[in-house]
């Protein structure tokens, strides 16, 4: 059985009869099919399918709706998104960020011109640690771009306090983070402005797709422009842009899905309360605790092994599984200071608690329309392993 990038099984008609059916770590979400259809089909009539039609401008202001706020820009993805704000505020020098995130966020940094420097990680909720954001400070400082993890937010209080003393801008990977809320304040008005995607295996789709949220409409004007090539009027170029719109075929999946999101987050709130009953007295696993004030989205499931009290490793569990047809992701791992392009000039032991995570993390199957029934036959395949020792 082949499967792709997120563990999804993409020959399904190479399973055995006699084998239970995979369980993917991921399932897209999708609108009904005849509602996706009335969706598109004005598009036949206007032939309007990219450079910010009808769809895509329409979903920019359900979003601005949905998130509480004002400025917006819905982009080809979410790495686009972080590119293009990082080019937008213009910075130079260093960008203190995290190690523990996929590598989008670090190739967004270094693509700009900027220069990573990776800050540690909390060992209670896996987020960028403000201490170690502090001490990595020096005057070619400009920006910190912390990264919302499975759903749980930075502390975002203490990111901005040292933002305001240092004279910083903040930027925030807000990948994991969309529909999440800090005491009925949404994931986006934290920082100067805040990245989502919108990628096919997120809790919201609009097949891939991001959006960038920015403070002002200055601000905007320019993330825009820079993202349809610089151009700033009629046979006017004023920035060296890209290629970042959305196409409206992505738009109208995306106006499809944001229907149904408040459903999908309901379910899977009760996919993990069914992993939690199962799996938070196991020995020698850790399941991610919720932040109090925090509403998650549910977006992942990540559980830490101690190998010495549970008596399998994170990689023997995560190759035990998939043999039974239960796919799960080392997800972040390696971390991005061990990847090819940055480990010679980075060392991840300087980063020890990501380190360490990273080693011992494993996502398990989550998506909306999960079973319970495969949830139980997910945690007896975990509970098995660990007693089988």
């Amino acid at each position: 059985m082949t499967l792709d990038a997120t563990g999804s099984h993409a020959d399904a008609d190479e399973h055995s009869n006699d084998s239970p059916v995979p369980i993917p770590v991921t399932r897209s979400s999708m609108p009904d099919f005849d509602a996706f259809v009335e969706e598109i089909r004005p598009l036949w009539d206007s032939r309007w399918l990219t450079n910010r039609g009808e769809k895509v401008r329409q979903l920019e202001s359900e979003l601005n709706a949905y998130l509480g706020v004002s400025h917006s820009a819905l982009t080809v993805n979410g790495h686009m998104a972080l590119e293009t704000l990082l080019q937008a505020f213009e910075l130079k020098g260093e960008v203190i960020t995290t190690p523990f995130t996929f590598a989008s966020t670090t190739h967004a940094i270094v693509r700009s011109g900027l220069t990573p420097v990776f800050a540690d990680i909390k060992p209670d909720d896996y987020t960028i640690d403000p201490a170690s954001i502090e001490a990595l400070i020096t005057p070619q400082t400009s920006a910190i771009v912390p990264v919302h993890i499975y759903g749980t937010l930075c502390d975002v209080d203490a990111i901005q306090d040292i933002a305001d003393r240092y004279g910083l801008k903040v930027i925030y990977d807000a990948a994991h983070a969309f529909g999440v809320e800090r005491d009925g304040v949404g994931a986006a008005a934290f920082g100067d402005a805040s990245m989502f995607s919108f990628h096919a295996t997120k809790v919201f789709n609009t097949i891939e797709g991001g959006l960038a949220v920015v403070r002002d409409q200055e601000m905007l004007n320019r993330v825009k422009h820079l993202q349809n090539f610089g151009i700033t009027g009629r046979d006017q170029v004023g920035y060296v842009g890209g290629n970042a719109k959305m196409n409206e075929f992505s738009a109208a999946m995306g106006l499809c899905n944001l229907r149904t999101l408040k459903d999908d987050i309901r379910r899977r709130g009760i996919v993990e309360s069914a992993y939690r009953e199962r799996l938070s007295q196991v020995a020698g696993l850790r399941l991610l605790n919720p932040v109090e004030g925090v509403a998650s989205n549910h977006a992942y499931l990540p559980v830490t092994i101690d190998s010495d009290e549970f008596g399998v490793t994170r990689d023997g569990l995560h190759d035990g599984l998939a043999i039974q047809g239960i796919y799960t992701r080392k997800y972040f791992y390696p971390l991005v200071t061990d990847f090819d392009p940055y480990r010679e000039d980075y060392d991840s032991s300087g980063t020890p608690n990501a380190a360490r995570l990273s080693n011992e993390v494993l996502t398990l199957p989550m998506y909306a329309d999960l079973q319970i029934a495969d949830v139980n036959r997910v945690c007896d395949a975990i509970i098995a392993a660990g007693a089988a020792v």
